[in-house]
């Protein structure tokens, strides 16, 4: 008679699965924190451009109404 075959059980793979994610979160964290950082300096540029085209846009109507009433 021949024994049955053994099947791993879940258990180590779970154990394995637990591991991995543990390293990942470990590896991953400086990262998450840079890419945090990189799109908060992206919004604050953005809204710093925003600013600059608005004044810009301000003066260049100021300009072209006085332009417009010299003539």
């Amino acid at each position: 008679m021949q024994a049955a075959p053994v099947r791993p059980t879940a258990r180590p793979l779970a154990a394995a699965r637990f591991a991995l994610r543990a390293v990942e979160t470990l590896l991953l964290a400086g990262g998450q924190r840079t890419a945090r950082r990189n799109a908060w300096s992206a919004v604050v540029e953005d809204r710093r451009a925003a600013r600059a085209r608005a004044e810009s846009q301000s003066v260049i109507e100021a300009v072209s109404d006085r332009s417009s009433q010299a003539t």
